[in-house]
């Protein structure tokens, strides 16, 4: 083909190039006009500020659409501009329609804020709208890709030819799809009972984080350390998992103690109660202190405050911790956990030996060494061996180990036993 043959392009191209800009021009000059009358209303603003960029595209294209229908057929080359203009319209509009779903998504979040103290409802709101949205958005992209497939003469044999075997195609395609389209069954499935919503604290695979992000085939989860823990939502459908904030925010924690059996527990309930009051993170709900388990060295004391959420109850069960040792080691230092020995069978004025005084035999607890032992602690021989202070036992004081010596040295004179000579 010469160029002579597209000498009428001309005509068209300037009548389509005119139109598509006065099509933008009137847009540009409708829109801060349709922004005021839709300003009182949140929904209608909200679509309005998403339809601005796919709008941009979808005005002139129409123009365009106008002007090349009506353009006589016996144009060379109309046919494949008209094909092109038209697939470009279908996929402007495919993206305007979902500004307007996003827009709507928008506008319902907006509505309902999740930054108040009660944003049970909010919670519940927000995660419907962005699952929905999402299942909507990827309806949307599925038959805007079909439309356009549709336009193509050829892809419309091969869609007749794969209706001929529907059957087996359905079925092969539902057992490799299986996990997709079990995850965006288990979607719907969440968004309408919604055993989860976004900002629930749940405890899954024993982490414990925030829900970050529902999306329509997995959950995003923040973990306490920055870190995400993405989880298909299937999972949710077939395991059990602790969900914290299910109906309310506020918790319970507690706070576990090992105590000896001499502490006084009055004081310590009276300074549990003290450092909850003074705490932001106590609700004023719950705050006690219970002595839930013994055994044969100490009590174990559990404090169990309430928090009006999951963040607040850690720092407060750190304070407490924190506190209440502090309290115990300023006041009570003998009830830290210790280990207790008692000796029996000792008369009471043997070596060794306590009287109800604490004191032994009746002197202060101190060391002092028997009758003609010399200051270097050593057993002189015929002499009784030093009696230990702290065990009341007379041989663990010698310095042989448990066996006084005797001149020359012979272990053997001491009575200690030894195998019988060759």
């Amino acid at each position: 083909m010469n160029l002579d043959t597209y000498s009428t392009w001309w005509q068209p191209a300037a009548i389509g190039l005119a139109a598509a800009l006065a099509a933008l021009i009137a847009y540009r000059i409708a829109r801060p006009l349709v922004s005021r009358l839709v300003a009182p209303s949140p929904v209608m603003h909200a679509v309005l500020e998403r339809l601005h960029a796919p709008l941009h595209w979808v005005a002139p294209l129409v123009a365009l659409q106008i002007v090349w229908e009506g353009v006589p057929e016996t144009l060379p080359g109309i046919d494949p501009v008209r094909h092109l203009n038209g697939v470009l319209l279908i996929a402007a509009l495919t993206a305007t329609a979902i500004a307007v779903v996003r827009g709507v998504a928008d506008a319902v979040i907006v509505r309902h804020p999740r930054d108040v103290a009660d944003n049970l409802e909010a919670r519940r709101i927000l995660t419907q709208t962005r699952v929905l949205s999402r299942i909507a958005i990827g309806v949307l992209l599925f038959a805007g890709l079909a439309f356009i497939l549709m336009t193509f003469p050829r892809a419309r044999q091969f869609g007749a030819s794969l209706l001929a075997s529907a059957g087996l195609s359905a079925l092969v395609l539902g057992i490799a799809a299986r996990s997709v389209f079990g995850n965006l069954l288990a979607g719907l499935q969440i968004a309408i009972s919604q055993p989860i919503r976004i900002d629930d604290v749940l405890i899954v695979e024993n982490e414990w984080g925030r829900v970050e992000e529902i999306t329509g085939t997995y959950v995003v989860l923040k973990i306490w350390d920055e870190r995400r823990l993405v989880i298909p939502l299937q999972w949710f459908i077939e395991h059990p998992f602790q969900n914290w904030t299910r109906t309310s925010a506020q918790i319970i924690g507690s706070v576990l103690l090992w105590v000896d059996f001499t502490t006084a527990l009055g004081p310590l309930r009276e300074e549990a109660r003290r450092i909850a009051t003074g705490s932001k993170d106590h609700d004023g709900r719950v705050c006690l202190l219970q002595v839930v388990e013994t055994n044969e060295r100490a009590m174990q004391l559990r404090v169990i405050v309430s928090s009006p959420s999951a963040g607040q109850s850690w720092d407060l069960r750190c304070l407490m911790r924190e506190g209440l040792i502090a309290f115990l080691q300023r006041t009570q230092p003998q009830a830290l956990p210790r280990i207790r020995a008692e000796l029996e069978g000792l008369p009471p004025d043997a070596p060794g030996s306590r009287d109800a005084a604490g004191t032994r035999n009746g002197r202060p607890d101190t060391p002092i060494p028997p009758a003609g032992l010399p200051a270097g602690g050593a057993t002189p021989s015929g002499s009784k061996a030093a009696v230990n202070d702290d065990t009341g036992l007379a041989s663990l004081t010698a310095p042989t180990g448990g066996v006084a010596p005797t001149e020359g040295g012979d272990p053997r004179s001491a009575g200690e036993s030894h195998p019988p000579p060759d």
